[in-house]
């Protein structure tokens, strides 16, 4: 009787036993499953057209700049203008003592009418001695004197017309006038003062016409041309962009700076611009030249070193690169990439050297690829930006 609950658990033990070897055994980890991909998109690097521009500094000067100075001394009678004044070519300016000049040019204007009566009367003796020289009345001595009077004579009118010439251009310098059209920046005398010949009496500019000087890396001599266009901005117009084109280049770099002096001339529609303006642009040196271009998100810089992932075979790669201007979200790259590279746009800062990536299939801009704009395209839209400056 005591030796069957012993029995019955024996019996219990075996069937479980038995349930346990039926279970079906765990499948193992196939050591060939690849890891899943970082999914990212992509974009495709390529050829925009962007113009090859050096990035300029420099200074508005006036296309001309005269410090107009006496000619004459004497007592400033009267001023006509002063500084911010728009003046013309021929403009009166101011009065040198010119009541003095206009009595001066009476005097040799009466000098001149004197000889020139007294040559009418050397002319009368010398024809009257020559005839009577001529039948014998009147002596060689009487002829000789009359000709050298008459000699005499002619030469004091050539002198009073000299003299008058010199008084009449001595009025008319008295009258101080502007050279050119354009403004006066300085006046340096008022009425009342005496200047003498070489005095500075006012500065006048010609702002019309502006030169825009600046300097240029010597590497770029060889494309520097006339005509090339320039656009700059000044820092009274925030934002407001204005054009040039290069119509003056140096023959020499200078030693110093290892560059050379350019100069562009701009059109002051309304004087807007002032002269002696500090100024900021570009100089396009090659028009429209294919670009490489990457979006600008692409592009990750860390530590110094910039550079993007670049994907074959779903597998991401490093590249370094070297990048240069940014233009509506583009980044130009310099070196380093090649026009149909596949590179990471999104997702890059889960990748490194060699992670494996998905591409997602749905379209922009969750989808594969960004679009970027085409050689023709941007050509056309470099074409209406130029249409809008």
């Amino acid at each position: 009787m005591k030796t069957r609950p012993l029995a019955g658990f024996a019996l219990l033990l075996a069937f479980g036993f038995v349930v346990a070897g039926c279970k079906p055994a765990a499948k193992p980890q196939s050591s060939d499953a690849k890891p899943a991909g970082v999914p990212v998109t992509v974009a495709t690097a390529t050829n925009a057209s962007w113009d090859r521009t050096v990035s300029i500094i420099g200074t508005l000067y006036p296309k001309d700049t005269a410090t107009i100075a006496a000619q004459v001394a004497g007592t400033v009678e009267k001023t006509l203008v002063d500084f911010g004044d728009r003046v013309s070519a021929g403009q009166e300016l101011a009065d040198i003592d010119t009541a003095s000049y206009e009595a001066h040019l009476q005097q040799e204007e009466g000098n001149v009418a004197k000889t020139e009566a007294n040559l009418t009367n050397a002319k009368q003796d010398f024809e009257r001695v020559q005839n009577l020289n001529k039948n014998g009345i009147a002596s060689q001595a009487d002829f000789d004197r009359v000709n050298a009077a008459l000699a005499q004579a002619d030469a004091d009118v050539k002198a009073t017309h000299g003299s008058l010439a010199v008084a009449r251009l001595n009025l008319e310098r008295s009258r101080v006038v502007s050279p050119f059209d354009g403004g006066v920046s300085q006046r340096f005398v008022g009425r009342g003062d005496f200047v003498n010949v070489g005095s500075p009496l006012f500065e006048v500019v010609n702002d019309a016409v502006l030169k825009f000087i600046f300097q240029v890396p010597e590497k770029f001599a060889s494309k520097v041309q006339k005509q090339l266009p320039v656009t700059f901005e000044v820092d009274n117009y925030p934002g407001r962009q204005f054009r040039g084109s290069v119509y003056l280049i140096s023959p020499s770099v200078s030693t110093a700076s290892r560059s050379f002096k350019v100069g562009a001339l701009v059109t002051n529609t309304d004087f807007e611009l002032k002269a002696s303006t500090f100024a900021r642009g570009t100089l396009v040196v090659e028009p429209a030249q294919p670009t490489i271009v990457v979006p600008l998100e692409a592009v990750v810089t860390f530590a110094g070193v910039t550079k993007v992932f670049v994907v074959s075979n779903q597998v991401a790669h490093s590249r370094d690169i070297v990048v240069g201007r940014i233009r509506e979200g583009l980044q130009e790259v310099v070196s380093g990439l090649k026009a149909g590279d596949e590179i990471v746009v999104t997702g890059h800062s889960k990748l490194t050297e060699g992670t494996p990536v998905t591409l997602p299939t749905s379209g922009p801009p969750d989808g594969k690829r960004a679009s970027l704009p085409s050689h023709s395209e941007s050509t056309n839209r470099i074409a209406e930006h130029h249409e809008k400056l």
